[in-house]
């Protein structure tokens, strides 16, 4: 099975995205964020699993 990297957001495969992002969690700093470009766009919320930290402010 392959490891699939997904948009914390809405679930969409971003493999090849183009404007996507991966960033350490602002809260905790433990838990990796991606992110599609389109949820980046629209401004889609976000919860962190490892401490709860919601983004974006």
């Amino acid at each position: 099975m392959k490891n699939v990297i997904q948009c914390i957001s809405c679930k969409t495969n971003i493999a090849n995205d183009r404007g996507s992002v991966k960033f350490l969690c602002p809260g905790c700093g433990k838990h990796e964020i991606i992110r599609c470009k389109k949820c980046r766009q629209i401004v889609a919320k976000y919860t962190c699993p490892e401490c709860g930290f919601e983004g974006p402010n």
